[in-house]
């Protein structure tokens, strides 16, 4: 589980930008506007997080429990709330109400891990949804098989399907991390972090953005 200090934010889509050395960095912009809503320490809930929200909602869409919450934090009702799993001496640095800024938690070559909900493609065949090359030839005889993920079973022995085989069904619309991402140009001012690459999810939707957990240490 990642624990690193991280942000939530709202993904604007991809642009790009000419390094110093002419060099074009193709990225992502995030905006990161987010706050501190509430807490949970290990004394009350029995573990330490920090309770981040983004933009705002209209207290008519808000259901009464999550009224009751804002209330009592004295908080605006928040679009979208993320718990972050933090150590109990970086979630006793952050005060409800705070304001999260980029330039605080980021800076330009740390490498990253975003962490969203990929674009939902329905009901997909092989072919798109595991990238296999096609079952079959075009010649011999052949008919209508040439998007096919071929034979599935195991012939007399052990005489089924053998569990979580490649095939046909549901593809994207799930949460998806990429990991080890690198940060291009930090915007404090417009609250925009640059991420090189893509990231999961489309145009405004929300994605978490963390200190990257797998990245290589130097020898």
């Amino acid at each position: 589980m990642n624990t690193n200090l991280g942000l939530l934010g709202k993904k604007l889509g991809n642009t790009q930008f000419f390094n110093a050395d002419g060099t074009v960095a193709r990225v992502t912009a995030i905006k990161v506007a987010c706050r501190v809503v509430g807490k949970r320490t290990l004394e009350k809930d029995g573990y330490s997080a920090l309770i981040v929200g983004i933009g705002e909602k209209r207290e008519k869409l808000v259901n009464k429990a999550q009224k009751v919450f804002f209330e009592k934090t004295k908080q605006t009702p928040a679009q979208t709330l993320r718990e972050l799993r933090l150590a109990p001496e970086v979630v006793a640095k952050y005060e409800v109400g705070q304001a999260m800024k980029p330039s605080e938690h980021f800076q330009e070559g740390q490498k990253v891990d975003v962490c969203g909900m990929s674009r939902g493609r329905g009901f997909t065949g092989v072919m798109r949804r595991w990238n296999f090359t096609g079952a079959g030839k075009d010649t011999h005889g052949t008919h209508e098989y040439k998007r096919h993920g071929g034979a599935i079973g195991t012939n007399m022995t052990p005489g089924r399907t053998f569990l979580n085989l490649k095939m046909p069904g549901q593809y994207g619309n799930e949460r998806v991390t990429t990991l080890n991402l690198v940060v291009a140009k930090v915007l404090d001012e417009e609250s925009i972090v640059l991420v090189e690459g893509s990231v999961p999810g489309s145009k405004n939707g929300i994605v978490t953005i963390r200190g990257a957990v797998k990245q290589k240490r130097a020898k």
